[in-house]
């Protein structure tokens, strides 16, 4: 069935494991016991020291990879935030993009997305509109909090940048995502106060869609 020679199969059977494979066995029973004794609160980088106090030659990054493995992580203070939350009750929008995150020209697709970072200063929210032909950010806005004027604030400017040539037919897409009043939909496209919005059509897609965050993450990486 999977079409390969019985020889490689014994091959595959019984070759010996690589010589990651056999450091990674006898490192994750140490790393283990020493994350426990430190009451199992040590993150990658202080179980990377004391696996280095304790003698043992181990970079971050593997020390990251072997806890991923065992299921384990750092305790954390810091409060989880989620900027996508679906709403069942909601009507979604049509999915008009269906996955397909490429265009032939300027203003033919926009990806909508909203996230937010920490600073010196506390959280930031950011909301942002960007144009899958150049993955340019077109339209953003930032706030310290979560709220519908955000959102309309970063549509009307992705419009108003657009001000002097034809949008018509551009399809605006996001996920499913509804925090508080805020929902990406038809409804903000026609009577949010967007420029040209009448002309433009509404697209979502699931919650928390895993490609359009990527398009997403790669343009906001670019700009920063």
């Amino acid at each position: 069935m999977l079409e390969i020679a019985p020889s490689t199969y014994y091959d595959a059977k019984t070759r010996p494991p690589s010589a990651r494979a056999t450091r990674d066995a006898a490192l994750i029973p140490l790393l283990l016991a020493l994350w426990v004794r430190n009451y199992s609160v040590y993150g990658r980088r202080k179980l990377t020291k004391a696996a280095r106090k304790a003698g043992h030659d181990v970079g971050r990054d593997q020390v990251a990879r072997l806890m991923r493995h065992m299921g384990i992580r750092g305790a954390s203070r810091a409060k989880k935030r989620f900027t996508t939350h679906a709403d069942p009750a909601h009507t979604r929008a049509a999915d008009l993009v269906k996955r397909d995150f490429t265009a032939s020209r300027p203003n033919e697709k926009w990806v909508a997305d909203f996230t937010y970072c920490s600073t010196w200063s506390g959280i930031v929210y950011l909301a942002f509109v960007i144009d899958i032909f150049s993955r340019r950010i077109v339209g953003w806005k930032a706030a310290s909090t979560m709220h519908a004027s955000l959102v309309i604030d970063a549509l009307n400017m992705a419009a108003w940048t657009r001000r002097h040539v034809n949008i018509d037919g551009v399809i605006c897409h996001s996920d499913a995502g509804s925090q508080g009043e805020i929902k990406w939909s038809s409804q903000h496209l026609r009577d949010g106060g967007v420029r040209y919005g009448q002309q433009a059509s509404a697209s979502a897609g699931g919650a928390g869609d895993a490609r359009q965050d990527v398009v997403a993450r790669a343009a906001v990486d670019g700009a920063a």
